[in-house]
């Protein structure tokens, strides 16, 4: 199934500053979304909710500072979502492969291709030929009109042997414990990462039970006894904790989603959970006392699709380990031949008062929309084209 096309408008936008960076700004007309050319990261988007505008993504604190200058280009412009390729810190090289952390596709200058529009939707292009890894990546962001949605879709060619890859997207949180209710399609298990996320001895804390099983986002292992809920959030100030949730590949889609009561909307992500196998909560409340962070990076999850072994990076996700000797893949094989398609979905909904945490999200309307159903009954319908998940690099 494909958009109807008609006539096409090309040009290719002007950059303008947003948050200490050169960006591409892109719209319709009830989404607006800019796009740094260094890093390709997603953000702000600003979504226009029955006449408000919702801007859910985070923008780090530093991103305007002096220092800012002398950081990598993934913390010097840390924003939104950006593509992953290969995900992870990449500290360990992998055959020769020495990539920096979330990989060039995170930290390297993107080209712009195109901003095409049509009556139907607006589509900005970019490219990136990958050097570490001989290849290329293009990105193609679809906004439609009508919607107040993202539509990512990555294509990886010319690129083979495993790989690590994610997207990596980060919200921003009301300043109030437990502002967010997060739940997730289900899935096969969780755990918190196996190896200590962060250091005191370098000014780091965490607070979940290292390499800690779970099967609830409700009951999550705590390293001093007891238990947390990670549904809710923020939570725990003071620490930073990674956590990594084996999605169900049997599903038709995974979602992940949260509700913000007070402010009457909720952010949910789609993806097809045979490319991006994996979820990663990355829950940064504070816990990082070194620069940058400083302390004051609070109230920020990143709720990531991946399919990789935690954050570690390519080299631990292309070996057997922990996760792939119980069967759940930490790496796609890319073939020259025969190019990926990375889709993925991210959106926004108004909801009415006792809407309380998303229990399911279904396609409607011969996949035009998608009923999102709370736990306590209610039900709100939005627009949206599921089908993009499955529709490959024609759509």
């Amino acid at each position: 199934m494909h958009v109807a096309m008609k006539p096409t408008t090309n040009r290719r936008p002007k950059l303008v500053n947003v948050d200490g960076q050169p960006s591409w700004r892109f719209k319709s007309d009830r989404t607006e979304a800019c796009l740094t050319p260094l890093g390709g990261h997603l953000g702000p988007v600003t979504f226009r909710l029955n006449g408000r505008q919702v801007s859910p993504f985070s923008v780090a604190p530093w991103v305007e500072e002096k220092e800012a200058r002398s950081l990598i280009p993934l913390l010097k412009v840390l924003r939104g979502d950006f593509f992953c390729l290969p995900f992870g810190g990449n500290a360990a090289p992998w055959r020769g492969e020495q990539h920096p952390p979330h990989g060039e596709t995170a930290n390297a200058r993107w080209q712009m291709e195109s901003l095409a529009s049509t009556d139907e939707r607006v589509c900005l292009h970019a490219s990136l030929r990958t050097k570490i890894r001989s290849g290329r990546v293009d990105k193609r962001i679809y906004l439609l009109r009508g919607q107040t949605a993202v539509y990512c879709q990555h294509t990886i060619s010319r690129m083979s042997g495993p790989m690590s890859l994610g997207h990596h997207a980060m919200l921003r949180f009301p300043d109030e414990p437990g502002s967010g209710v997060i739940s997730t399609s289900p899935f096969l298990f969780g755990q918190v990462s196996p190896t200590p996320f962060e250091s005191p001895a370098e000014r780091g804390y965490s607070s979940l039970k290292t390499g800690a099983e779970f099967t609830s986002l409700s009951a999550v292992p705590l390293a001093d006894g007891g238990q947390t809920d990670l549904s809710r959030y923020p939570a725990r100030r003071g620490f930073e904790d990674l956590v990594i949730l084996a999605s169900d590949p049997g599903l038709p889609f995974a979602w992940t989603a949260v509700v913000f009561p007070k402010q009457r909307y909720v952010w949910f992500a789609l993806k097809d959970p045979r490319i991006l196998r994996q979820t990663v909560f990355w829950i940064t409340n504070g816990g990082r006392h070194y620069p940058p962070w400083n302390g004051r990076h609070v109230g920020v999850m990143g709720l990531e699709e991946v399919t990789a072994y935690f954050a570690n990076g390519l080299a631990d996700s292309a070996r057997s380990n922990s996760l792939s000797k119980r069967g759940v893949t930490t790496m796609q094989t890319l073939d020259p031949q025969q190019p990926l398609v990375v889709p993925y979905i991210m959106g926004v909904a108004s909801i009415p008062t006792g809407f309380d945490r998303v229990r399911e999200i279904i396609p409607a309307d011969n996949e035009r929309s998608a009923r999102l159903v709370s736990h306590s009954g209610k039900t709100i319908r939005t627009p949206l084209r599921t089908d993009f998940l499955r529709a490959g690099s024609g759509w």
